[in-house]
């Protein structure tokens, strides 16, 4: 991500690398993006999205951020 505000880029980069290690489902994808090969700074980067797009929908819904339940085998 090349553009954009500076300071909200590098506070989402933070806040992912954060939530790839502690969130679930962050971390699922994260790993399932390096594991098909891709890049470490990519994967971020595709978090990163995927963070704020849970944000934006967190705002737009009003509701709070709850921590998925997990799901049977």
């Amino acid at each position: 991500m090349w553009g954009g505000r500076a300071k909200v880029r590098a506070t989402l980069y933070m806040a992912t690398l954060s939530a790839v290690r502690h969130n679930p489902v962050l971390k699922a994808f994260h790993d399932r993006m390096r594991a098909a090969g891709k890049p470490n700074k990519l994967a971020l980067v595709a978090c990163m999205r995927k963070l704020l797009i849970m944000l934006n929908a967190m705002l737009k819904n009003r509701t709070p951020w709850s921590t998925p339940c997990p799901q049977p085998a």
